[in-house]
Formats: C-alpha cells, structure tokens, sequence
C-alpha cells in the first residue's frame, strides 16, 4: 500500500520540477526579448542620427564644426560652427554640477546617517517629489521670478544668463543624486559602523572614514547620472540660458546649449539642408557624450564591486 502511494505521488513532483523549469525559461526568454529589443530600438536611434546627421560633413568640415564660433546656418553659405553650443552645454553642465553635487552628497549624509526615524521617511519622500517636479515649471519661475531679480540685484544687463541656467539644473540634479547617494549610504553594512564606533571612532568619524569610502561607487555613479540629467535638460536651458551663440567668459552671460538649439531651431528648418543636418549632428554629439559619461558610471560601478 506505502509503495503504491509512492508511486502515485513521484508523477506529481516530476510534474512540479517540469513546470517550475518551463516557468524560469519563459522568464529568462521574456527578459532576453526585452532587453534585444532595447538594444535594437537604440541601434536604430543611433543609426537614424547618423544618416541624417553625417551628410552635414558634405557641407562643412570637422575642424570648422568644433573650432569654429561662427554660428549661422540660414545664411549662404551656411557657418556651421558649433564650438559656441558645446561650450554652452559644457559650462551649463560644470556650473550647475560644482554648485548641486556638494549639496547632494549632503543631503543624501544628513538623511542617511544623522537624520532620526520620521524626518528620515520624510527626507525620502521630499527627495522623490522634487525628482517629479516638471522641468518647463522651473524654467517658467527661471524666467518670470529669477530673472528679473537677478537683473535688478546685480544690475545685469539680463537675467537669462549662464547663472540662471546653472542655479535652475542644479535644483533639477539634486534630487536625483541626493536619493541615489542616500542608497549608496544606507546599503553600507551596519557591521562596518559597529567596528568603527568599537575601535573608539565617533560618528563624523565613521561617516568620513568608513561609511562614504565603501559608498564612494554608488555615490560618483549617482553624480555622473545627475550630470546627464542637466547635460540632456532642453526646457530650462531654453527658458533661461538666454538664447546667444557665444563663448560665455562670466556667470553672467547669456549661452545656446545644444539642446535648446534643437528645440528652437528644429521647427522652422528645411528637411534635408545644410542646417537640418546640422541640428542631427548636434544631437550626435549629445549622445556620444552622454554615451562617455554612462560608460564612466558603469566603470566605477564594477569598481566598487570587485573592491
């Protein structure tokens, strides 16, 4: 009877093995479709902006496209110089990160380790909201609250300017890199704060000595996405920056990022000339940077993982 029993319960566990298998690779096939096709979809992006954007070499060369400040592309024939709308993007980038990366890494600090229980919980859902908060409504307060301020506090000439548009990207990036930061920090082993505060260590000690050297990774990974967030932000650059085709050599001068280029300029141009290529290679050169700076986040990732 024991045998018989036995026998008739063996079919079921094979049955449960099979189907648990056939579960796990229906799973594993559907992660492996979606992850080609967002391989896919981004090769076909990258060779959409190059077949649009490349024939702009026809036009002009690569020498006169990133050294030249001349940046005229209605007139006949076409100046294509982009040097101005990269050193444009690159200040707005640099100024908006040097003033929001401090105040972040604090930030994520004072909520992860200082902060008690309930402003904890609050800090998080604060920093999760601002991350929310739509970019064209900042460049809206930028233009129609700061700017007129700025112009008649510091007697500017104008206050859509490069400071602007930094103070502005700043406010953008700091919720994203204070939440990634304030992971990075909590994911830290209680076991390494115990041993610090063992061998006699105080807290500002064990955050300084202890707990950000081992989130180090995760925190440079959270920064460099927050600098990709102002690197790719269109509206508030579009709003503030001032709209000029310049070197900026001050704070206060106005710039054309290569975004707002794009966005200002896309409308109103001939499909297939000169300048319509132009603003694809522009969008070119955005992706190849950001491209840089994901490659540098994922290297400092997998360096943090084999430390």
């Amino acid at each position: 009877m024991k045998v018989t029993n036995m026998l008739k319960i063996a079919p079921r566990r094979t049955d449960s093995k099979n189907f648990g298998g056939t579960k796990d690779k229906i799973m594993s096939l559907s992660v492996f479709s979606v992850s080609m096709a967002g391989i896919i979809l981004m090769v076909f992006i990258l060779g959409f902006l190059m077949t649009n954007g490349l024939p702009v070499l026809g036009e002009s060369s690569l020498s006169e496209i990133f050294f030249s400040s001349d940046w005229y592309p209605t007139e006949e024939p076409p100046a294509l110089g982009m040097l101005p709308l990269i050193a444009g993007t690159l200040a707005a980038t640099l100024f908006s990160s040097v003033l929001a990366l401090p105040v972040s890494v604090a930030l994520a600090v004072f909520t992860a380790e200082v902060a008690p229980k309930g402003l904890r919980s609050f800090m998080k859902v604060l920093m999760e909201l601002l991350g929310f908060v739509p970019s064209i409504v900042l460049g809206f307060l930028g233009m129609m609250v700061l700017a007129p301020w700025m112009q008649d506090k510091f007697e500017m000439a104008s206050g859509l300017n490069l400071l602007n548009a930094s103070l502005l990207l700043g406010f953008l990036i700091i919720p994203v890199v204070a939440s990634l930061a304030e992971e990075a920090l909590s994911s830290v082993p209680r076991d390494l704060r115990d041993a610090s505060y063992a061998l006699g260590a105080t807290r500002w000690e064990t955050i300084r000595k202890v707990v950000i050297p081992y989130a180090r990774p995760g925190i440079t990974a959270g920064a460099l996405l927050g600098v990709m967030r102002a690197l790719g932000e269109t509206m508030v650059v579009l709003m503030v920056a001032g709209g000029a085709a310049i070197i900026p050599l001050a704070l206060t001068d106005p710039v054309r990022p290569l975004t707002s280029t794009i966005a200002a300029e896309m409308g109103e141009t001939p499909v297939g000339s000169a300048h319509y290529h132009a603003l694809f290679f522009a969008g070119l050169i955005l992706l190849v940077i950001t491209l840089g700076i994901n490659i540098l986040s994922l290297y400092f990732e997998k360096r943090g993982g084999r430390a």
